[in-house]
């Protein structure tokens, strides 16, 4: 596992700084993977209070989209059902846990998420639908683009932990200094080359059965 921090100081007007910088995956063989948009940057230790909003997770071709997303806490997602069959979107992710039970296209469900942790999102119907929504309770947190860059503006001076999070391999994680007035730069590697997909259980902790819906 590899983790490099460098910092750069730039003079500029802002009285907070950015932190920028980029991500690699590493899978079986150590191959590098070559989409990184899945993989969530954050920072702990600031005290700051992230504003609530509303985001969205469609339920469209037997599959959930966005894959992983990334709110703050008391953000409301709504998972609209576009399929003319139905689904069932569940989590049992501790204090996240809920059950939207079957519906299907035009309605949509919501849910409101109070706690700051990973949500692992299922349908009931279909054990190949699956999502991930981690839920932050600071608003300094960047999805990756594709190539793995990311950028998380606005972030007082101080120092904290930068962590990189990719539901195929360990979280990883560094401290950083961000300055007042420039920018804090790091590089972060994932290691998923022994991840091994298992099958997860339906809502009621049993293995699924074919298809009914």
């Amino acid at each position: 596992m590899r983790v490099v921090v460098a910092l750069l100081l730039l003079a500029g007007p802002s009285s907070a700084g950015t932190v920028t910088g980029r991500v690699e995956l590493l899978d079986k063989g150590g191959k590098r993977a070559t989409d990184l948009s899945d993989v969530v940057v954050y920072l702990e230790g600031a005290k700051a209070r992230p504003q609530a909003g509303r985001a969205t997770i469609s339920m469209r071709a037997k599959a959930f989209l966005p894959h992983v997303l990334v709110v703050p806490v008391g953000s409301t997602v709504e998972f609209p059902n576009e399929d003319s069959i139905l689904h069932n979107a569940f989590s049992l992710s501790g204090g996240n846990r809920f059950d939207l039970d079957l519906y299907k296209k035009p309605r949509s469900g919501s849910f409101t998420f109070q706690h700051p942790g990973i949500v692992r999102i299922y349908c009931n119907i279909h054990p190949q639908m699956s999502a991930v929504v981690v839920v932050r309770d600071n608003p300094f947190f960047a999805k990756a683009t594709r190539d793995g860059a990311f950028s998380i503006d606005g972030v007082p001076a101080g120092r904290y932990t930068l962590r990189a999070w990719h539901e195929r391999g360990a979280e990883v994680e560094s401290e950083i200094v961000v300055p007042a007035t420039g920018q804090a730069e790091a590089s972060l590697t994932l290691d998923a080359s022994r991840y091994r997909r298992e099958q997860h259980k339906n809502k009621f902790g049993k293995d699924y059965k074919d298809e009914k819906y």
